[in-house]
């Protein structure tokens, strides 16, 4: 059996993690490492690998393959002691709706056995971070969505943990409810906490200090936001991305995708993210039509990649 403790530095420490369900492979030799305070990314479409990885971090399901290091234990040897000292977001609300919020963070402080007066200081902290106060007497069932999502950030925040793992914290809130969280997150980020986010948001991608793609099981790309929109497979060599403009964009897309040296092209806000050949004849598309070159989003990047993916398994 491998030493239970994993080199310094890292919050967390996955080598060549692979997780099966009989013979159906759900992650195949992912491997990731995060640092104490940093924001982690972690992206793919429904199904990809990456709420099965986050369990496996949590040594709630076994590793088939590799080894995972989590606050320096190896969560196959310590399992339990990593979870003491993680917290969690599942995707769907878990608390329980018709308690108070304040029931609900009482009823936590009992699970994580934490002496009364600790208890009560801690829940005084996450109050005022949080702003949650004017809800402390309100069903959780009756919390708006944004409301809720801080609540279960509280609930999960109660015993300290230095790890934090957030399954789609966002989804179904509103926007402004989505800064809000963001901006605490960030908070906690601030005071060392490492935080693993999963989201479907490609904005929210592009705040996380680096980012991992998950596609079809398999760890596609890790990285800074910049890093990814540089790698190779997103802008081949004598390529370039393009910012193209037209009174029309609807029907100047439906132009591109048979026009020769277009590789692929999408809307974009108000305008088309293309990328052509840099050689190609783009200045026959129309008077009306401007251009300009611009980088990738990382939307540009995870469809390239799932492309090459895709393709590489056909």
């Amino acid at each position: 059996m491998s030493d239970s403790t994993s080199p310094p530095n890292h919050t967390i420490d996955a080598r060549g993690v692979t997780i099966r369900f009989g013979a159906f492979t759900a992650v195949n030799r992912a491997s990731l490492t995060v640092s104490q305070g940093e924001v982690f990314g972690l992206l793919g479409p429904n199904g990809s690998g990456k709420t099965t990885l986050i369990r496996g971090l949590c040594g709630l399901l076994p590793l088939a393959e590799g080894e995972a290091y989590v606050l320096g234990k190896n969560v196959a040897v310590e399992a339990e002691r990593v979870r003491a000292q993680i917290g969690y977001m599942s995707q769907k609300f878990s608390l329980y709706e018709d308690l108070t919020a304040e029931e609900n963070m009482d009823f936590y402080t009992g699970i994580y056995g934490m002496p009364p007066a600790d208890a009560r200081r801690r829940k005084d902290e996450l109050i005022q971070l949080s702003g949650i106060g004017p809800y402390l007497g309100r069903r959780a069932g009756r919390l708006s969505g944004g409301w809720k999502q801080r609540l279960a950030l509280v609930c999960a925040l109660l015993h300290r943990p230095r790890l934090i793992f957030l399954d789609e914290p966002t989804a179904g809130i509103d926007p402004v409810a989505r800064r809000d969280l963001w901006n605490l997150l960030f908070q906690l980020s601030a005071e060392g906490i490492s935080l693993v986010v999963t989201t479907h948001y490609m904005d929210e991608a592009e705040r996380c200090g680096r980012v991992g793609y998950i596609y079809m099981a398999n760890m596609l790309a890790l990285g800074t936001p910049t890093e990814l929109k540089e790698m190779y497979e997103v802008t081949p060599p004598g390529t370039h991305w393009l910012e193209i403009q037209s009174k029309d964009s609807a029907a100047l897309l439906s132009k591109l995708h048979d026009y020769p040296g277009v590789l692929q092209a999408t809307i974009f806000g108000q305008s088309i993210h293309a990328l052509a050949e840099k050689d190609a004849a783009l200045q026959d598309l129309g008077p009306d039509v401007t251009m300009v070159e611009t980088e990738p989003s990382l939307e540009d990047v995870f469809v390239a990649l799932s492309r090459a993916q895709a393709q590489n398994a056909g």
